[in-house]
């Protein structure tokens, strides 16, 4: 059996669904509050100087502070179906499909949030390694479990959850540097669409 681990934004779909979710998910009060409240973190954003893995903890911790989990996931549902289904790249997913109808072990290894990306797994049949936010007495913190699922935690969520060394060949597919930890882990690793070398 073979293992093949994908990045989702920009590898699977066309487009950042991370912030398109949060617009999607957050009411307008709250989105007007929370941007009062955060502005100089997107423009340090805006302007390069903070990394996306740590401008995104934040943004979500506004967006999901103490919302009904099962609120928001009715909402995640409906985000899967309408949006998600709208912006996925249809060689992407044909590799997928390729993928898990050979029998391999599929694995989604993303930055974005669990909300939503359990639907799209769940609906394809993949298994799911992600940022995930946490839950108490059916309410979001907004803080993450364990941290954004980005950079070197990609490698180490992999690392923790399979045994590379249990699979005839490991594939990755990411589209930016965020990714290249996770490919180091292949034998055969594609970085925005292209194959690229193992000394990569």
């Amino acid at each position: 059996m073979n293992l093949a681990l994908f990045d989702f934004d920009g590898t699977i779909t066309t487009e950042d669904t991370f912030t398109a979710f949060l617009f999607y998910a957050t009411p307008k009060r709250r989105l007007a509050i929370g941007f009062a409240l955060v502005w100089p973190v997107i423009l340090l954003y805006k302007l390069g100087l903070l990394p996306a893995r740590k401008t995104r903890p934040v943004l979500a911790y506004v967006a999901f502070w103490r919302r009904c989990e099962e609120d928001v996931d009715l909402i995640a549902k409906r985000f899967a179906a309408e949006y998600l289904t709208t912006v996925l790249r249809p060689d992407a997913m044909k590799t997928l499909a390729n993928h898990t109808a050979s029998g391999d072990d599929v694995y989604l290894v993303s930055a974005t949030l669990n909300i939503y990306l359990r639907h799209f797994c769940q609906q394809h049949g993949i298994k799911l390694l992600c940022s995930t936010m946490e839950v108490k007495n059916g309410r979001f913190t907004g803080r993450y479990v364990i941290g954004d699922c980005s950079c070197e935690n990609k490698a180490v969520a992999v690392q923790k959850t399979v045994d590379l060394n249990g699979y005839s060949q490991v594939y990755a597919y990411g589209d930016t540097d965020e990714d290249l930890p996770m490919l180091a882990l292949a034998d055969v690793k594609y970085l925005c669409g292209n194959r690229i070398s193992t000394n990569q």
